[in-house]
């Protein structure tokens, strides 16, 4: 997004917040933000079981708490002995503390039915995206010439692409099917990597499953095709699947790359590179706020992984609060455990919360003039078309911004709601989109399709 453009949408935001508190009459009372995924501003509930650990950890008095279950206690203590001087102030290790890093390998191994998972190919960090813009930072040689390239899907967050582009290198943009689902083709991937010749070397695909803002997931048929693309083009494979615990198509499913890759067998198996990402911040738990994630490497050179240590030793570690985190999304309660008959009920109330949005979100979008949404396999947002009259468009262009941009001005201002468009994230030139997080509250998602809803029908009907 132009920085022009999002200053607008973020300036009128906060004037209009103002304005509400000093009195202004507007058609709402107060503003509804669903431009990003952040659960718990959505008015999901924080999990009970991850909080009390935190609790526990920040202050160890509790520890001797009965107020505390003691599945909860006994955590936060043993976590507590592997923090350095029994605190969570201290420092730890740059790629995390080992036992922590341990139990993502055994979650990794358990997820992917048995493929082993070394604790030594696994970094704790800041967020996914700051390990992928470390590992970007290692594939992109700024001084090369021609640039290298990074094939990378659109629709995709812009995050991606600013890291590449700020890294001197190039973004391949190759389109996903939106007529098809949002599926990814490999004839796309060759089509994109075909026209990167003479403009840059691509040495990277990056592909997001489940994809965000589309929500489309993969089958492995469709990932098997991509394993054997980037093998050909002997391209290093960038996996971001940090909403792998969001998946509710009824014929869809999570599989990770690396188990794809691995039960292909040798020699793909042996020798595709592969880095994937996940983050404490998407997982059921939606800690945004602790920014903790994992990177896991496959099948690198000795000498580079050497490199990536290197790399990440220049920083400090992840935040502590954020790994320990990161072990309890991994490693939640168990049948039989004190916390699991709550921690249950807490896990499946989203579960069935995020299908019903995914449900009422799709029916009511649909069913408006103008708005057309795909069907949500998963991922944390809905993505729908929106298709503006020539009219609007002329309007948008006077007032010098991108339709879709324009557009959710107005649906800021009459309606109070802000989501994020189209252009934000890419789109097919002449098609216009917006998104907006479905990782909320029931109360909080109907209110938002009823503004969105009033919204569109007023507008159809004055560009009619």
């Amino acid at each position: 997004m132009k920085p022009l453009e999002y200053s607008i949408l973020a300036g009128r935001l906060s004037q209009i917040k103002e304005e509400l508190r000093q009195g202004v009459k507007k058609p709402y009372q107060e503003m509804l933000d669903v431009y990003m995924g952040d659960p718990h501003k959505g008015g999901v509930k924080p999990l009970s079981f991850v909080r009390q650990v935190l609790a526990a950890c920040l202050y160890p008095e509790l520890v001797n708490s009965s107020k505390l279950p003691v599945d909860v206690r006994q955590r936060a203590q043993r976590l507590l002995s592997r923090c350095d001087g029994g605190s969570v102030g201290s420092y730890t290790a740059t790629r995390g503390i080992p036992e922590i890093v341990l139990r993502v390998s055994e979650f990794i191994t358990r997820r992917d039915g048995g493929v082993p998972s070394n604790p030594e190919n696994i970094f704790l960090s800041p967020g996914s995206q700051w390990s992928l813009s470390k590992i970007l930072n290692a594939l992109a040689n700024p001084e090369s010439s021609p640039r290298n390239g990074v094939l990378s899907p659109v629709p995709c967050h812009n995050t991606t692409a600013m890291s590449v582009t700020g890294l001197g290198a190039d973004v391949v943009p190759y389109y996903l099917s939106e007529e098809q689902g949002w599926e990814l083709q490999v004839e796309e991937l060759h089509r994109a990597l075909e026209s990167a010749k003479g403009v840059c070397n691509p040495v990277a695909l990056y592909v997001v499953n489940p994809g965000n803002p589309d929500g489309h997931v993969q089958s492995r048929k469709s990932m098997q095709e991509v394993i054997r693309f980037v093998s050909e083009k002997r391209l290093f494979l960038l996996a971001d699947e940090v909403y792998q615990d969001y998946v509710f198509g009824e014929n869809s499913e999570f599989l990770s790359y690396k188990r794809v890759l691995s039960e292909m067998g040798p020699p793909l198996s042996d020798t595709v590179e592969l880095a994937s990402f996940h983050s404490a911040s998407k997982g059921l738990m939606g800690e945004c706020g602790l920014r903790t994630g994992y990177m896991e490497l496959v099948n690198l050179d000795p000498a580079v992984m050497k490199h990536i240590l290197t790399m990440f030793s220049t920083d400090t570690c992840a935040p502590v609060l954020g790994q320990i985190a990161l072990d309890l999304m991994l490693n939640p309660p168990q049948p039989g455990e004190p916390s699991y008959p709550l921690y249950h009920m807490e896990t499946q109330n989203i579960k069935n919360t995020l299908a019903g949005n995914v449900k009422r979100a799709v029916e009511v979008v649909n069913s408006l003039p103008g708005l057309c949404c795909q069907p949500l396999e998963g991922g944390a947002f809905v993505f729908p078309r929106v298709y503006l009259p020539p009219s609007f468009i002329q309007k948008a262009k006077k007032a010098g911004l991108e339709p879709d941009t324009f557009y959710c001005c107005r649906l800021l201002e009459e309606a109070g709601l802000l989501v994020g468009p189209g252009f934000e994230y890419g789109q097919k030139e002449g098609t216009y989109h917006i998104r907006f997080c479905i990782l909320t509250s029931a109360e909080i998602m109907e209110e938002v399709l009823r503004r969105l809803t009033c919204f569109q029908k007023q507008f159809m009907k004055e560009f009619s």
